[in-house]
């Protein structure tokens, strides 16, 4: 079974109201176990945690992909930005073949040796970006040579070896928290109750579904295309003349194409894994059709002069009020530091 199919054999138990195979639950039972000893280990410093001397603001989930957190990591940087205020950002490099850790990342950094998500978060936010499995270790070289106010942690919520001072969980308003289970006959990573101790939950879509006071909405909005060739761009809706090849290795494709649907384009789904290591050949579909793909699979192509190849970002959107509630938090956090 390609990788494909088993992530798609996995959601279909994780989203269901099916109970998950036997085999599975064990699995979930030795994997929650597991997780509690090992944040209980950190917590009563069996573990060794390191705090550092900028504030650090984790955005991470509790579920296995598809939240919206790298649209809403990027949403957040640029927003402290505007306020004035510096933010860098240590990731995990996911998919990074680096032969050392951690690594300086750079808008024309390689896909292929720092992780996709890396590459695409240099490249939207301008910010300083420092990749590694190790946050702490990343966070300190970040320190070290450049000069930022506050620290986020991309996709850090379970990683207790950085002191955090601020953790903001993203939700998939859509799919919830599917059947409860853990890892892997669920896609949670910790159990609910985790939700109770982090200090601001996004929900992506209608949080009036979820029964979490204080949750913030955010949506996600596709507003233009933009050329792999010579940057230009266009609105979606001049794709109408004809189908569209579209190309996603996210967490949730689906929801990639469902959002260029409701653009009114005829979409031709090309699902990949998440953080599939794509090349041209993977985008070549033997016709003159326009080829969309999101932000986070266009960073993995070498420069192209093809006019057939297109990115579309995706943009989080947040309520006014709460945002500026929320950044008002966070801008309180480095006053104090």
């Amino acid at each position: 079974m390609n990788r494909t199919r088993l992530e798609k054999a996995f959601v279909s138990v994780w989203y269901s109201n099916r109970r998950p195979p036997f085999g599975l639950q064990l699995l979930s039972y030795v994997f929650r176990g597991a997780s509690t000893f090992r944040r209980a280990a950190y917590r009563r410093g069996l573990l060794p945690s390191r705090r550092l001397t900028a504030p650090v603001v984790v955005v991470g989930n509790i579920t296995a992909g598809g939240s919206g957190k790298t649209p809403f990591t990027i949403w957040l940087a640029k927003a402290l930005r505007e306020r004035g205020i510096r933010p860098g950002i240590v990731t995990r490099g996911y998919g990074g073949q680096a032969r050392y850790w951690p690594r300086d990342v750079t808008p024309t950094s390689v896909a292929a040796e720092v992780g996709d998500e890396a590459v695409l978060l240099a490249r939207a936010t301008q910010c300083p970006v420092v990749a590694g499995p190790d946050r702490a270790a990343a966070a300190a070289r970040l320190l070290d040579n450049e000069s930022v106010d506050v620290i986020i942690a991309d996709d850090g919520l379970q990683h207790y070896g950085l002191v955090r001072d601020f953790e903001i969980a993203t939700i998939d308003g859509e799919r919830g928290l599917g059947n409860g289970w853990l890892l892997p006959a669920g896609p949670l990573r910790e159990t609910a109750a985790r939700l109770d101790h982090v200090d601001c939950i996004v929900i992506k879509g209608d949080a009036s579904r979820f029964a979490l006071p204080g949750a913030l909405s955010m949506t996600l909005d596709l507003p233009t295309a933009r050329s792999l060739a010579n940057e230009s761009a266009r609105s979606l809706e001049s794709f109408h003349d004809s189908a569209v090849h579209a190309v996603a290795g996210i967490g949730h494709p689906e929801q990639f194409f469902a959002m260029l649907r409701e653009h009114g384009l005829d979409v031709i789904a090309h699902p990949f894994p998440d953080h599939a290591a794509l090349g041209v050949e993977d985008v070549a579909f033997g016709d003159e059709l326009p080829v969309l793909m999101t932000e986070k699979d266009a960073v993995k192509l070498p420069a192209v002069n093809d006019e057939r190849l297109w990115t579309v970002p995706a943009e989080a959107r947040l309520p006014q009020a709460e945002a500026e509630d929320l950044l008002a938090r966070i801008a309180g956090l480095v006053r104090v530091k």
